[in-house]
């Protein structure tokens, strides 16, 4: 059996995972009945600073994201144990609906409805969906310039990204990403 063999992982009722270490995922997770939730800046703030939490505390190196308010979008890094993103997004999950239901005076409403991951093998495919989440906020007409919205990481990626990587994302169509994102 080989590497990718092995770390399939077969779920009731739900996808096969393929957990590869030191691999880029793209992850998507929605609202349940795709309800704007996350309808302030403060409760997007709480849905990103958990996003950073989680990461960091399993050791996922986030490349991208885009926070909105009814769904999410990240591509990130796995560390060695790749098969800790459903701990990353559980912990996510958890954490927000807690907090939003609380913000809310909703005890017990459910918040989340699932997510989807891909494990990203092929180098194109890794360059699109860099540019399709930092350019999701523009996609869903939040904001003219990706750059210019808090909860993406466009402004952070113009700034840190050094110049050639940059312009090659950049090049990258992300226009026919085949993405779940009907939200």
């Amino acid at each position: 059996m080989n590497e990718i063999q092995e770390t399939f992982r077969h779920r009731h009722h739900s996808p096969s995972h393929l957990f590869l270490p030191n691999r880029a995922y793209m992850v998507t997770a929605g609202t349940l009945g795709k309800q704007r939730y996350f309808d302030t800046p403060a409760k997007l703030d709480l849905l990103l600073s958990l996003l950073f939490d989680a990461c960091e505390r399993w050791q996922w190196n986030l490349q991208a994201w885009a926070i909105l308010q009814n769904h999410y979008h990240f591509v990130a890094t796995a560390p060695e144990d790749a098969s800790t993103l459903g701990t990353v997004i559980a912990s996510i999950h958890s954490k927000t609906a807690v907090r939003l239901n609380k913000l809310d005076d909703t005890p017990g409403r459910k918040v989340w409805f699932q997510y989807w991951d891909t494990c990203l093998t092929h180098e194109k495919s890794y360059l699109a969906r860099l540019h399709y989440v930092h350019q999701n906020p523009v996609k869903h007409g939040l904001a003219e310039d990706a750059e210019a919205y808090p909860w993406c990481s466009m402004g952070w990626f113009m700034k840190e990204a050094e110049s050639g990587f940059r312009k090659t994302v950049l090049s990258f169509k992300c226009d026919r990403v085949n993405v779940l994102d009907d939200f």
